[in-house]
């Protein structure tokens, strides 16, 4: 299968990187001609744009910091769908938006995936970053090789654009334990207690999470570069809020952190990384809310294997405590 990569960014460049490795035929494009060069290095094919790219390959995925860049990529893209080709979709978007752009390409005979992706930068560079895919399971049955390149867990979630409404959700809460995480840090701070040993408490405890054992480490080393910026946070936490909005949920907590999301990019400036947001608190209480021993950049320390598709555990057989694996493959060599 001949592969197209459109957006190279901090999450696209690696997952392509992860193609690349593992032998696929990837042909890319980014408006950064560097980005575009460095994959050249590694292997690709250069495109010469979005249609070119549909033309010459089996499937596209696309990797764009927005849903209005996805969609202007997919309207240049359409004219060369067909049958036999598929779009798949690794932005975070919206998801009546990857809905309308999936019914475009079925109309042109193609087949459409909404797969985006969850675990932070160091797992997309290693291949093992988790994947939601939407889509048909036939279409799923024939994407899942590529997924497995470039992520450890694959999830089928069903129809196109449910793993966006999935993918929109864990990054409001992602972006809500960041923030209760500042919060938490700087009382600690304030209290005296070491925040070395505070580090640990929480690693232990039922506060624990993804963000902890992962940002707290980039704000406390004072690095606090976590690769994904605060308008990429506004974006995704918007399309959380719209999402509610949609439904008629009446939130109290969405509110407040898009308005504290909204005030730490006045400070810092749009581009600014997330885990600035400890600098609110900083500034309010004169703390500086850092200790030594901790990295200033992530490394996925678990090794890279073949991904596989996790079984939602509604489809776990009878007295499974937790959701089971299927076509697990051995380590990659």
């Amino acid at each position: 299968m001949k592969v197209g990569f459109i957006g190279l960014g901090n999450v696209g460049g690696k997952l392509a990187g992860s193609l690349l490795r593992n032998g696929i035929d990837v042909r890319v494009f980014d408006l950064n001609a560097d980005l575009v060069a460095a994959k050249v290095a590694q292997g690709a094919s250069q495109g010469e744009g979005a249609a070119a790219i549909m033309q010459a390959c089996d499937a596209v995925i696309t990797c764009l910091p927005s849903p209005a860049a996805s969609a202007a990529v997919v309207e240049e893209m359409l004219p060369h769908v067909a049958p036999g080709k598929i779009w798949m979709e690794m932005s975070t978007t919206d998801t009546e938006e990857v809905r309308r752009l999936g019914a475009l390409v079925a109309a042109q005979g193609g087949a459409a995936v909404d797969c985006p992706v969850s675990g932070g930068c160091h797992r997309a560079e290693t291949g093992n970053i988790s994947i939601y895919a939407g889509c048909d399971r036939a279409t799923f049955e024939q994407v899942l090789p590529l997924l497995s390149c470039m992520g450890r867990r694959i999830l089928h979630v069903g129809e196109i654009g449910q793993a966006s409404v999935l993918k929109v959700m864990t990054n409001y809460l992602a972006t809500a334990n960041l923030l209760t995480l500042c919060e938490a840090l700087t009382v600690m701070k304030a209290a005296g207690i070491d925040l070395g040993l505070t580090y640990e408490a929480i690693a232990m405890s039922s506060g624990t999470s993804f963000v902890h054992e992962t940002e707290s480490q980039l704000i406390l080393s004072g690095a606090r570069d976590v690769n994904f910026t605060m308008d990429l946070v506004q974006k995704d936490i918007g399309l959380f809020q719209k999402l509610a909005d949609r439904h008629g949920v009446p939130l109290e907590l969405s509110p407040k952190i898009i308005e504290m999301m909204t005030d730490g990019q006045a400070r810092y400036g749009a581009r600014a990384q997330s885990d600035r947001m400890i600098e609110r608190l900083e500034e309010a209480t004169g703390l500086e809310v850092r200790a030594p021993g901790f990295p200033r950049t992530l490394t996925d320390e678990e090794p890279e294997t073949r991904g596989y598709e996790v079984t939602p555990r509604r489809a776990a057989s009878s007295g499974q405590k937790y959701p089971g694996v299927r076509g697990k493959a051995p380590v990659r060599p």
